[in-house]
């Protein structure tokens, strides 16, 4: 359904008017229809996307063909002055999009309607006109609020970091505390400097504190700063994180490896929003956000005592849980041209991986995630400056695949971690004993399609303008590999 939304037919034709009134009645959806002349009138008057009789937002248009000398690109460019966000669907075989239109014009038509309409095609065309306009409303969201740019350090095009990146633009206008948890590696000091630096307190400090690098003994004067003689070296006053980070945010790295008395008192500045310095009375207020992180399964610390749990739902708010390498190894290629273009913009040399040795590295658990790779590339690109990395290059824990073997190396290719997108820039690389193209570019294309899919949420005309192909291309490439548009 469209909930409240309105679907608007402009329809000349008394009977197809009649069965259409019929099929939205029965499907309990808000319908207005009226004719070529009154949908102008409508337009010439402007008022917006919203109908002029009962305030209702347009989700869907029907357009039906007009006898009248308008083109029927001028019809679309009505509609989208008129109700910019909805889309388009045509009544019956009548005009077609061109190529050479606005791209937002080609997007706006997502279906056409056979005559005469049944049921079932239009809950189809309903359910797809609901994706469409979800998706131009996260694509405004984007637009305005979260340019492509803002996570570019999370790279990769896996559904475990999508998922990281829409959790992360939710969270981080908010001032909330959140508690990253991953392995170590994963990138949870990348999730906290990224929420920091997109939050309102971005132009305030972001203080990072590794709770398990500094000595029990010493943890409380590094947070909250002591007095002058509070201990002995104590020689003058100084300053802790908590009044370093005052009015941006204080990232406690590894909260899991802080003891239990600081956990205490870690407790009572959440609480009351204040702290002293060590051996001192002077009440500090503080204004900072936390940032938690850890490797460690605090449930099973609190379980054995190690961790106090009233702490634990004070810090876990809004948690984000960072995925392990292993469990999104499509984006190793992406990562890799990443982290090649970080060395490369450092002045650090370069290097280039070739095909095979990219899908060996893929077939890698990687223990030390995304941490381990970026030391794997910058060791090759040590030992192979600007060269050309094969598997034989590789240290041998890294070797996957027995490149001298062609058989061998088909036959250990795992489709469903195959790479699909090397890097902007980047050459797909031959490896040396050759590769099945035909089922690699099988492999690549349905990859490609899929996101495609994914990214415009199941509407074909929008997929297949991001693939830059006709939509009856896409439906008929869907068709041969069996692809959803869900």
């Amino acid at each position: 359904m469209l909930y409240e939304k309105e679907i608007l037919v402009v329809e000349d034709n008394d009977v197809i008017r009649h069965d259409l009134h019929i099929v939205f009645d029965f499907l309990g959806e808000h319908s207005r229809i009226v004719s070529h002349q009154q949908w102008r009138q409508m337009c010439e008057r402007g008022k917006g996307p919203v109908s002029l009789e009962n305030g209702r937002e347009v989700g869907m248009l029907i357009l039906g063909h007009s006898d009248s000398v308008e083109s029927f690109k001028a019809q679309l460019e009505a509609v989208r002055g008129y109700c910019q966000e909805a889309p388009v669907v045509l009544l019956g075989e009548g005009p077609v999009v061109s190529d050479d239109w606005d791209p937002y014009l080609r997007h706006m038509v997502i279906d056409t309607l056979v005559l005469p309409v049944n049921y079932s095609e239009m809950i189809n065309v309903i359910h797809r006109a609901q994706r469409y306009t979800e998706a131009q409303q996260r694509h405004k969201i984007d637009k305005n609020q979260r340019p492509n740019h803002l996570f570019r350090s999370l790279v990769g095009t896996s559904r475990e970091v999508q998922n990281v990146r829409a959790m992360m633009a939710q969270v981080a206008e908010k001032d909330v505390t959140v508690l990253v948890e991953g392995e170590s590696g994963t990138g949870k000091e990348v999730v906290a400097r990224n929420l920091h630096f997109h939050s309102p307190r971005r132009d305030k400090p972001f203080v990072p504190v590794n709770c398990g690098a500094i000595p029990a003994e010493l943890l409380e004067s590094e947070l909250f700063g002591h007095e002058k003689g509070a201990f002995t070296g104590a020689i003058n006053s100084r300053a802790g994180r908590f009044e370093l980070a005052e009015g941006g945010t204080l990232f406690l790295d590894e909260i899991g490896d802080m003891p239990l008395h600081m956990q205490v008192k870690i407790l009572r500045v959440l609480q009351e929003k204040s702290y002293e310095r060590v051996g001192g009375n002077k009440a500090f207020k503080t204004n900072v956000r936390i940032i938690a992180a850890t490797h460690r399964n605090l449930e099973e610390m609190i379980s054995g005592g190690s961790f106090r749990e009233d702490l634990y739902y004070r810090l876990n708010v809004f948690p984000i849980e960072m995925p392990p390498l292993r469990d999104r190894a499509e984006d190793i290629p992406l990562l890799i041209s990443e982290l090649t273009a970080r060395m490369e913009s450092e002045k650090r040399g370069s290097v280039r991986f070739n095909s095979a040795a990219i899908l060996s590295l893929c077939n890698h658990p990687w223990p030390g995630n995304v941490r381990e790779l970026a030391n794997l590339v910058e060791r090759m690109a040590i030992m192979n400056p600007f060269g050309i990395v094969g598997v034989q290059d590789l240290p041998q824990r890294y070797r996957h695949i027995a490149a001298e073997s062609e058989d061998e190396f088909d036959s250990l290719v795992d489709e469903t971690r195959k790479p699909t997108v090397v890097g902007e820039g980047d050459i797909a690389l031959l490896p040396e004993n050759g590769i099945d193209l035909k089922e690699y570019m099988s492999g690549l294309e349905q990859s490609l399609i899929q996101q495609a899919l994914d990214n415009t949420g199941g509407v074909v005309a929008r997929a297949a303008e991001q693939l830059t192909i006709r939509r009856t291309t896409l439906v008929e490439k869907m068709r041969k590999y069996g692809l959803q548009r869900g």
